[in-house]
Order: C-alpha cells, then structure tokens, then sequence
C-alpha cells in the first residue's frame, strides 16, 4: 500500500477505513513497510495508547517476548502516531513493553495520522479479534465504544462480529460489585460462573457467594441452582443508593474520560483507581507529574 493510497483510505470514515476486519488492516500496514517508511524512534520517546482497553499484561509472556527481541530484534515495526509529546502507540504496546524489559534504546516504528476516535476504535476492535482482552476489559470497551462513538448495542453487535444478546450479557458484567470484576480478572472465575449473580441485589452476598464458588470449585450448574435456591427476601435486598450530587458526578464523568479509568468522586474526597504500577504511570503521565 503506497503512502498515497494510505491517506486516501484514512481520510474515509472508520468503517471504511476498518472493514470488517481491523486486524488485517494493521497487518497490511505493518507487512508493507519497507525501510523507506519504518523510523527508529527514541523508545523513551513513545507512550502507551490512551485507549488501550487491555490493562493486564502477561508478565511471563512479556518475558519471554523480551528475550526473544534480546536475540533477534523486532520483526513487526510498532505503529505509531505523532502526539504533542513524543509518540503515542497504535497497535504493538507489548512489543514496546518488551523491548523496555530488553533495554533496547530504539524501536522501529511506522508512523501515521489517526483521529482520537480511529485510534480509539481501532485499539478496542483489534484486541476484541485477537481476542486479548478479559471478560471485564471486553466490557468496558463495548462501553467506551457506546459511550464516546455513540455506539447502540445493534450497531456495536455488527462493528465488533458478535451477537447482540452477547454483546448485551457481557455488558451486564460491569454491573458486578468491583470486587467480583477483579476475581474475574484474575481469572478466579469465568463469566459463566458469575452471570447468575446478576440476579442478585445484595453487594456483599454476591460477594460471599463468588468465594464460595471458588473455595468449593463450583460448576456454572451449580451455581445457578444455588441462586435460584437462595430466600428472595434475603438475595434481592437492595442496598439503600445514597445520593449523589449532579455536580459530582459531571466532575467524576469528566475525570473518567480524561483518565480512562474508574474514578470516585464525593464531597471528602477523589478516588482513582489502577490497574498496576504500568496503568499508574499512564494515569501520571497524563495528569502531567511524571517524567
């Protein structure tokens, strides 16, 4: 693909730019690009992608990709965009992970003019068809396309190749207390097993009953037998919602679009929430009190 044709495929809107298949797009992109296109870039230089929906990383496998570099290099050139510091990452954050771990003092890149929306969808549409993500972060990204590309559930269905009674069910999971979405992250627990608790109102039962499951090795029928056995009186109490100031919560939402992540806010007190000392860094960064 000539640097003319890229710009007239990127200058198209998203679905034409992305097709059905983002991930063929990228490997087009990075497989057609000769030494004239590649630059080696100051890996200092180049920052994580703000809409990377995969917040955990295999530290083993990152590992093992580093050593792998060490030896042989980096085949598959990252691609990158020009931000107002430096780089940001497009597609190839853990080759760039890697290659921090290897020491390596450049990376070499391809580097290309993306719309925050483009770079949005095409971050949560790769990683959703290589399949990358975890139930929670598979979530989120549904939400954040819904949210800030004004996505309904029937369009999101179709961009991202699943049904939408899935799309629906595993939206539903970002319902779940954050306790029971880290368990889940940590892949203590599948989404089958934790679907049926949606049933249930109670925070802290729902809780319980997810360590039950894990401590008993519980299997999904299992689970849905104990819910539907469970007192109603008892499993649909709902906690009394306290009240939340208008205000707040505008704050709140703006301070979660900025920072991509979970944030809190009341009148004592603002609450941002990590992932990991990588997703903390990200978060520094763009509040502009790291280096």
């Amino acid at each position: 693909m000539t640097k003319k044709e890229d710009k007239k495929r990127l200058g198209r809107g998203l679905e034409a730019i992305f097709g059905n298949d983002v991930t063929a797009l990228l490997d087009e992109i990075q497989e057609g690009s000769d030494g004239k296109r590649q630059v080696e870039i100051n890996i200092n230089d180049i920052r994580p992608n703000p809409f990377q929906p995969r917040k955990q990383f295999d530290e083993k496998s990152l590992k093992e990709l580093s050593d792998s570099i060490k030896e042989h290099g980096i085949f598959t050139a990252l691609i990158v965009r020009k931000s107002f510091q430096g780089y940001e990452i497009i597609a190839g954050e853990r080759r760039w992970r890697a290659a921090k771990i290897a020491k390596l003092a450049t990376v070499p890149c391809v580097v290309y003019e993306f719309t925050d929306a483009q770079m949005m969808e095409i971050s949560i549409l790769e990683n959703i068809q290589r399949e990358d993500l975890n139930p929670i972060e598979e979530a989120m990204a549904y939400k954040n396309l819904m949210d800030k590309l004004d996505y309904t559930q029937e369009k999101l269905a179709k961009r991202v190749g699943k049904t939408r009674e899935y799309c629906a069910n595993i939206l539903r999971l970002l319902n779940l207390p954050k306790s029971v979405q880290d368990l889940v992250i940590n892949k203590k627990l599948t989404m089958s097993h934790v679907r049926p608790l949606l049933a249930l109102d109670n925070e802290e039962m729902i809780y319980d009953i997810a360590l039950k499951i894990i401590d008993e090795k519980m299997s999904v029928r299992q689970v849905e037998k104990l819910v539907k056995e469970l007192d109603p009186s008892k499993a649909l109490v709902k906690k009394k919602e306290k009240e939340i100031d208008p205000e707040l919560k505008y704050v709140e939402e703006l301070l979660e679009k900025k920072l991509q992540t979970n944030v809190n806010v009341d009148k004592k007190q603002v609450v941002i929430k990590y992932n990991d000392v990588n997703d903390l860094n990200r978060i520094l960064d763009i509040l502009g009190i790291i280096e």
